[in-house]
């Protein structure tokens, strides 16, 4: 007797962990120095199009074939179209997807960790500035820290995963999100007393077209689907554990609108810090490590703020580490039949051992001739291989998939089961049938050289 699958015992806890999901790191770390470097305005403006016209269109797509199928990113394929087992290239583009990401991300994560210790510590004091932001490149090159970071950040996601749905993933996610907004919007506030939030406000929502180039409307799309876990599984995962009750597309709305209101306070929290010191906004990936923690340590209660920030970070890395384990965790038991609990622990320790390159990219102690070999070191390589080729490729079949497979009966049953948004089907079948696909196939091409968006011509 195959056994019943576990559920989310609340709407609000799916939201929260869903949103968790979605807001990670990505929102956090990746799109402040994103936006700084495609200059400000219009890059968020597109960002947000973005959101709305394609991420949460294969968002919704994701929790459909999940719900439907009741089984996690590859077995779900299996259910709906045994026949057609090509289609669970997608899942599996998703499953490897969220191994990699998860690998590093727990690196980055631990950063976090070490920070939010320092700042307790109040390592900056008696430091200079240059002294203060060189932490920085002695931490990166300190292989034996990162990679004690790096195992506590992996047992922590590990022990949340552990305990399951109900007491584990949703009841860490409801805390942690919660944490995570009250930071967030004391930061915030602190950060509207700033001298430099009327500069930090024009930079963010007034755009400038003038230097604005169409390939940074790409890379908008990519962070786009970054930050909304889509490509990856995890929606798919989550969805399985979603009742037929559950309003799916009222769902991708509030997730949407909560990525975007929590970058936006993001870059409000970020950007008025970086102005009211001089300092430029395309700072790049060491923005949060190299140029905050100097920034911090100079405003009064530098203890708390320091602190809360780096904590902050710490929740919002969390929240999206439980999604990719448990994508990988269900995929072995819904394929291999083993217990929770014996997989969450081999998926610990596979993560974490495939983390330790990423963790000493930046000494010699392991594959020293990466770079030379291959350009960037072994974190960044894994970082474009997942950003540019496994989450568009994982992403493009799932549109496909839902837009051009996938029985419209079927999709349109569950789009409108629970919802009262029943006329908004049409709408989002014709983005995910003809606008998401396009849109992605733009992303790769772009990604393989076959066309320069910039002067719109092949080569």
């Amino acid at each position: 007797m195959q056994k019943q699958r576990e559920h989310w015992s609340s709407h609000i806890g799916f939201i929260l962990a869903a949103a968790g999901s979605a807001v990670g790191l990505g929102t956090l770390w990746q799109v402040p120095y994103t936006t700084g470097k495609n200059g400000g305005g219009a890059f968020v403006l597109i960002y947000m199009l973005c959101i709305l016209l394609v991420g949460i269109p294969v968002f919704v797509s994701e929790l459909i074939l999940g719900r439907r199928a009741q089984k996690g990113a590859v077995a779900t394929f299996d259910v709906l179209y045994p026949e057609k087992p090509f289609w669970k290239l997608g899942g599996w583009l998703g499953v490897i997807a969220s191994f990699i990401i998860m690998s590093y991300y727990s690196v980055i994560a631990g950063f976090g960790l070490n920070y939010t210790f320092m700042s307790l510590n109040q390592f900056y004091l008696g430091k200079t500035p240059a002294e203060i932001s060189a932490v920085y490149e002695t931490l990166i090159h300190s292989g034996d820290i990162v990679i004690f970071w790096h195992l506590i950040f992996t047992l922590i996601t590990v022990g949340v995963v552990y305990l399951g749905i109900k007491a584990g993933i949703e009841f860490w996610s409801k805390f942690m999100m919660t944490g995570l907004f009250l930071m967030l919007i004391g930061l915030t506030a602190f950060s509207v007393t700033l001298p430099g939030f009327r500069d930090a406000v024009t930079f963010l929502f007034y755009p400038d077209w003038t230097n604005f180039k169409p390939a940074s409307a790409l890379e908008a799309l990519g962070l786009a689907f970054f930050t909304l876990s889509v490509g990856q599984g995890i929606m798919i995962t989550y969805g399985s554990y979603m009742r037929k009750s559950e309003d799916i597309p009222k769902t991708g709305a509030i997730i949407g609108v909560t990525i975007v209101a929590v970058a936006a306070l993001a870059g409000l929290m970020i950007f008025p810090i970086i102005f009211s010191y001089g300092y430029e906004p395309a700072q790049g990936p060491g923005l949060v490590f190299k140029i905050l923690p100097v920034l911090l340590s100079q405003f009064p209660g530098a203890l708390i703020i320091s602190t809360a920030f780096f904590l902050l970070f710490v929740f919002a890395a969390l929240t999206s580490s439980i999604a990719m384990v448990e994508v990988i965790v269900a995929t072995l038991m819904d394929l291999q039949g083993w217990s929770r609990h014996r997989s969450v622990l081999l998926v610990g320790a596979a993560c974490f051992l495939l983390g330790i390159p990423s963790a000493l990219a930046d000494t010699s102690t392991l594959f020293s001739n990466w770079k030379s070999m291959y350009g960037v070191n072994f974190f960044e390589t894994m970082n474009a291989l997942v950003s540019n080729w496994l989450l568009p490729v994982g992403g493009f079949l799932i549109a496909l998939y839902t837009g051009w497979v996938l029985d419209k009966e079927i999709s349109k049953e569950e789009f409108q089961a629970g919802t009262a948004w029943k006329s908004l089907w049409k709408y989002w079948f014709f983005f995910i049938r003809y606008v998401a696909p396009v849109a992605i196939a733009l992303i790769m091409l772009q990604n393989a050289g076959l066309i320069d968006i910039n002067n719109w011509s092949t080569k």
